[in-house]
């Protein structure tokens, strides 16, 4: 009965596997429709078509690309060769063969697929059964029985489980693999499904088998963050466990993995120092004007949790697949880490809201606007109160409705109130409006009440944006709201600089010298000695930012200047600060120069010198 048990868990969990290529396909085929990359036979391997979110074409596409850079480069390098192979292993429905075909692309070459019988079948029926697919091979006759389900010319599809070294080995024999010939092998996010005792036997049995190749890998890694933490339990859910994560968390870890493993040389990026550094920026920026797109953080979180890799043997050891990008836009950085770590804690305050904005409106109270949740957009504004028994959330009771409102700013107001600028509902749809918010007494109850007003400026106002900055400075002793970058739904990033006198409500304009700093959104500016500080950001090419400048008050107005802070801290955007004192405190955010997830950094304004503080949020309940 165990055994029996255990056999129809197994069952199960291939089944789980199998359905992923199912999933996949379906994305993939979405994101050749939108035009991410041209591939004209994946769709006649899907019943039905879905278009996929912007974030999962992105995601689908940098795959992709990774990829075909891979093979385009091994088909060149091997140009003058005899014979060339493609092994791809798990290849499911891919339609690498049939793209290679249509390219002409496959002048002495014959590409071995291996799957689950199941899925082999499958595929197999579906050639069959389609006139174009079927046209792009020899005549042939498929099989039922056997491993080698299609034996054409330049194309074998077998049909026999990956673990078994023994059974793929010979299956392999049969469909005329030439186990000296330049080869490369593929795994597309096959390996991890399997235990790691057996996807590092494969490993193995490939360096050894196959002297002279090269293992091209797609698959994920960084599972201890709290972005690799949901990774693995959406996996889990699908009974699909990435089981080399553990044991390989990262590109060090894999490259390591590979060079004990029979490997000669081993190159393995994430997808942020591939996208970034290999792909052209012509490329990138046809890529991102394809959909409107404004999922940043999410973007950047996944690229660093997956990599691909090239392992090469012999002949194919010198002309490197991948290589690291000779000027990369994301070098590493190591923070200048401090000895003390800050504990964290999750508050008994349950609050949802990607995009939204906060800000102390007096000692021991926080408003929260908008922004989004799992329960999709437009969140309710809230109240946090500190008292002495903690923090707690109360509702709002407000005059009026702020909208439908992601990454706007509320800027506390020296004489009290709360300025709301900005934001959108969508890339395509920004927020219009600027709204004076005034939060009245706590009488008892879980509710505030909470003054909404539209207020009605004269002048000239900057054009409707997110993502940017609203900082309170000081000009001839007048209070103003200074208003820099972002990002608006025909222009990529913004630079610009606006100012709205407080008092008057009218949009002016002061004079500004010094170089301007670079164009960016989802940067920080704190109100700072009259002017302002600004940390970080990302710019209009998507490479993240590490400078501090200041915006410094002179008699005929305002001043850039650049603050050279020692040690650099590293490059984030869509971080919080806070001005205590002279020092900036940097909360959080994203980065890509560094592993980990950001903490705490403290800028010393006078000494110009920084310091991180790693955060322990093994407590937390992400």
């Amino acid at each position: 009965m165990p055994t029996t048990n255990r056999t129809k868990k197994k069952q199960g969990k291939d089944a789980a596997v199998q359905g992923t290529n199912d999933s996949s396909v379906v994305s993939k085929v979405s994101a050749a429709a939108q035009g991410y990359f041209k591939d004209d036979f994946l769709q006649r391997f899907v019943c039905k078509v879905a278009r996929r979110a912007p974030l999962i074409n992105r995601g689908y596409y940098v795959r992709w690309r990774a990829v075909d850079h891979c093979v385009r480069r091994f088909l060149q390098v091997t140009a003058t060769c005899t014979n060339r192979q493609i092994l791809s292993l798990g290849a499911g429905f891919d339609s690498l063969y049939f793209r290679l075909h249509a390219d002409g692309a496959l002048d002495r070459v014959v590409v071995f697929e291996v799957d689950f019988p199941d899925v082999t079948r499958r595929k197999a029926a579906l050639i069959d059964s389609n006139v174009t697919l079927k046209g792009m091979l020899d005549p042939h006759e498929p099989s039922s029985a056997g491993p080698v389900l299609v034996s054409s010319s330049r194309y074998r599809l077998l049909g026999v489980d990956v673990r078994e070294e023994k059974q793929v080995e010979e299956a392999l024999c049969a469909a005329g693999l030439d186990w000296a010939a330049p080869t490369l092998i593929l795994s597309e996010v096959v390996l991890t499904y399997m235990e790691t005792q057996r996807s590092d036997a494969v490993i193995s049995w490939a360096a050894k088998l196959l002297p002279q190749s090269v293992f091209v890998m797609y698959e994920q890694i960084h599972p201890h963050d709290a972005f690799g933490r949901i990774m693995q339990e959406h996996f889990v859910k699908l009974n699909s466990t990435l089981h080399a994560l553990q044991q390989y968390p990262d590109t060090s870890a894999q490259r390591r993995r590979f060079l004990d493993k029979g490997w000669d040389q081993c190159v393995c990026l994430d997808m942020n120092d591939f996208y970034l550094g290999l792909v052209p920026e012509e490329e990138r920026g046809r890529v991102e004007s394809l959909e409107p797109f404004d999922e940043y953080e999410e973007w950047h979180q996944k690229c660093s949790h997956y990599f691909i890799l090239t392992a090469s043997r012999g002949c194919l050891t010198a002309p490197a697949l991948l290589a690291h990008p000779p000027v990369s836009p994301v070098p590493p950085i190591n923070p200048c880490w401090s000895p003390t770590v800050l504990n964290m804690q999750t508050l008994p305050v349950f609050m949802e809201g990607l995009g939204m904005a906060s800000t102390s409106v007096s000692p021991g109270q926080l408003l929260l606007t908008g922004g989004s949740s799992r329960g999709g957009r437009g969140a309710a504004s809230r109240i946090l109160l500190r008292g002495q028994e903690g923090w707690r959330s109360v509702s709002v009771e407000a005059s009026a409705d702020l909208g439908v409102r992601l990454h706007h700013t509320a800027t506390a107001l020296p004489g009290g109130g709360v300025l709301v600028l900005g934001g959108r509902s969508s890339p395509l749809s920004p927020t219009r409006g600027l709204f004076r918010v005034t939060v009245g007494p706590l009488e008892g109850g879980d509710a505030v009440k909470v003054n909404v007003e539209q207020l009605v400026c004269t002048g000239d106002p900057p054009p409707p944006r997110w993502r940017h900055t609203a900082t309170v400075v000081r000009h001839k002793g007048r209070n103003f709201l200074c208003i820099f970058g972002g990002k608006n739904k025909s222009v990529a990033v913004l630079g610009d600089v606006f100012f709205l006198d407080l008092d008057q409500q009218h949009w002016t304009e002061i004079p500004v010298e010094g170089a301007a700093p670079e164009p960016r959104h989802s940067h920080s500016a704190c109100s700072y000695n009259g002017g302002l500080v600004m940390f970080g950001g990302l710019n209009r090419r998507g490479v993240l930012l590490g400078d501090t400048v200041l915006l410094r008050p002179t008699e005929g107005g305002f001043i850039w200047e650049r603050i050279n802070v020692q040690p650099s801290p590293v490059p984030r955007y869509s971080h919080c600060a806070h001005v205590c004192g002279q020092k900036l405190v940097l909360v959080g955010g994203v980065w890509l120069h560094s592993d980990g997830v950001p903490g705490v950094v403290v800028i010393d304004m006078e000494t110009c010198s920084s310091v991180e503080f790693s955060l322990n949020t093994v407590s937390c309940n992400f």
